[in-house]
């Protein structure tokens, strides 16, 4: 399942939870080896991965015990750029201050 936007939040921690079941077991670790090695309570684990709310503090100890310190640091990209320019190519640009003008190239348009 993909999350997106409008996704329910509900929804969002059910699918998070699954995908964390599935990655504690690919690591081959019980649900008290991965508290353990997070140093959060089984219980917690357990609230997680049943997709009930936790706090972040929860599932940043979880990932990276996970070996997953990539995921933790897509949560909010140090770096964010505008949308327009990524999409571009272009950096956002400064406005160029106008010329300063000295009054020697001013012309009236009667003058030849």
């Amino acid at each position: 399942m993909q999350i997106q936007r409008l996704t329910p939040s509900a929804t969002v921690l059910d699918e998070l939870g699954k995908r964390l079941t599935r990655l504690r077991k690919l690591h081959r670790l019980s649900q008290q080896e991965l508290a353990t090695a997070a140093g959060i309570g089984v219980a917690t684990l357990r609230r997680i991965e049943d997709g009930r709310d936790a706090r972040l503090g929860s599932w940043v100890r979880l990932l990276l015990a996970l070996d997953q310190a990539a995921a933790v640091d897509q949560l909010l990209p140090e770096h964010t750029g505008s949308p327009m320019a990524e999409a571009t190519g272009r950096r956002r640009r400064r406005p160029k201050a106008p010329p300063a003008d000295d009054g020697a190239g001013f012309r009236w348009g009667d003058e030849r």
